[in-house]
């Protein structure tokens, strides 16, 4: 009896499994005929993967498809290794979060009162190198540690040590660099050693000059509906531990999984990670989703576009890279969300207040603001209120209490004032004023 109910179990799981799987290959089949995207996606749970899927070509003069084993450059999910290798260092009391910049590079400015840990939470006030004028095309020669110094010591500051956030590759650029003189071994040997070898990543490397024939994947651009290739590369020898690393979705997967599950640094050192300051942990960031906490990181360089990001709750991980894309890629992960989690139950929202389709004509129109980047548009279906912002797919809302809606999915929450004919909107503990046009 137990034995049949087990098989029935595990066949009702495999039914899920298939459902799930189908969904998102219809996803994915969606943006591969709609030339949105080309790339891999894979997904984790309990440390095994249950889905992946190839869409387009990793090189398109070959007519090479993309597989399982294409290699991507990563950018900024470089981010998470860095910070990673960084906690390891302090788990074994070779270096403190406490540490001051001055004790390694005293030349930059204020490196004496700038410290470890604002470096991990872009809290430094360093500015972002990537946003010199020109950088793009300086950048694709290779470029020393003296080289990228020296521009760090010319650009300066924006502000104070801890006085806000603001992302700056420059921060992670000088934590490898860090890590180079304690290890006293390049970026290159400290990731093999720390964690490509120990946890068997074969595809996880210091990126070098892009080479198709070893199933590196290409960059593309689009331009009158067809994929052109974007031949001004970054040499990954300027962005270190900012973006210098190249895997694949799958391995990617095996790194968060293993980060999380406590093989790689300490719970203590973890848990810091965590810890988020305006939404930025330690080369983590971190959004809510229908109630569940997803930490991860994204990526961009070149034409790459990746994702990474982890569900504790559920142990489930979701890693994309695409060496081509035309559209923005957090919709896609909150697409692969909506179709992973589409069917548990304990994530269902319902409406706190009943309303009737009349009684949304009053929240109906376009809403613009100055500190808001896009214009929210506000429609109805039935007695359900949806929104959008310019270039964002539409989204269903849920009514939390009067004049005021939430899209549980990411947190975001719309309060409305129909006698300014005013809209509050609440996201990533933020707040934008926005006024009905």
């Amino acid at each position: 009896m137990i034995r049949y109910i087990t098989i029935l179990i595990v066949f009702f799981i495999s039914l899920c499994l298939q459902s799930q799987s189908t969904k998102l290959d219809s996803l994915f089949n969606g943006i591969e005929e709609s030339n949105k995207a080309m790339g891999s996606v894979s997904i984790f749970k309990d440390g095994t993967e249950v889905y992946h899927k190839s869409i387009g070509f990793s090189n398109l003069d070959s007519k090479t498809k993309a597989d399982a084993l294409t290699k991507y450059r990563i950018g900024s999910i470089t981010k998470t290794f860095t910070a990673t290798i960084i906690m390891q260092l302090i788990d074994e009391k070779k270096l403190n979060l406490n540490s001051n910049l001055s004790t390694y590079f005293r030349e930059i400015e204020n490196a004496e009162i700038i410290t470890i840990e604002h470096l991990l939470y872009h809290r430094s006030g360093l500015h972002n190198v990537t946003n010199e004028d020109g950088f793009i095309k300086w950048i694709s020669e290779p470029r020393t540690r003296k080289e990228m110094l020296e521009k760090f010591i010319k650009n300066g500051v924006n502000f104070e040590p801890n006085e806000k956030t603001a992302y700056s590759n420059t921060n992670y650029i000088l934590l490898s660099y860090i890590a180079e003189d304690i290890d006293k071994k390049t970026f290159s040997e400290i990731l093999s050693d720390r964690i490509s070898n120990p946890i068997k990543l074969d595809r996880t490397i210091y990126g070098k000059v892009i080479k198709p024939s070893e199933n590196e994947a290409v960059s593309y651009y689009q331009e009158d509906s067809e994929w052109k290739p974007i031949t001004l590369e970054t040499d990954l020898t300027g962005p270190m531990g900012a973006g210098s690393i190249v895997s694949t979705p799958r391995e990617l997967n095996v790194f968060y999984d293993n980060l999380f599950s406590g093989n790689l640094v300490s719970k203590d050192a973890l848990e810091q990670m965590k810890s988020v300051k305006e939404n930025m942990g330690m080369g983590l960031s971190k959004l809510v989703f229908k109630g569940l906490e997803v930490y991860g990181h994204d990526g961009g360089i070149d034409g790459f576009r990746s994702m990474t990001a982890y569900i504790p709750s559920k142990n489930v991980s979701i890693a994309f890279s695409f060496n081509a894309a035309n559209t923005s890629i957090t919709p896609i992960l909150i697409s692969i969300l909506e179709t992973y989690f589409g069917d548990d139950p304990s994530l269902e929202s319902k409406s706190k207040i009943a309303l009737k389709s009349e009684d949304l004509e009053v929240y109906l129109g376009v809403y613009s603001g100055e500190t808001f980047p896009a214009k929210v548009t506000f429609t109805k279906k039935g007695n359900t209120l949806f929104a959008q912002a310019t270039g964002q797919p539409i989204f269903k809302l849920i009514a939390s209490e009067k004049d005021s809606f939430t899209y549980d999915s990411m947190g975001i929450k719309f309060s409305f004032n129909l006698d300014e004919k005013a809209m509050v909107l609440n996201f990533g503990g933020k707040v934008h004023k926005l006024q009905k046009e």
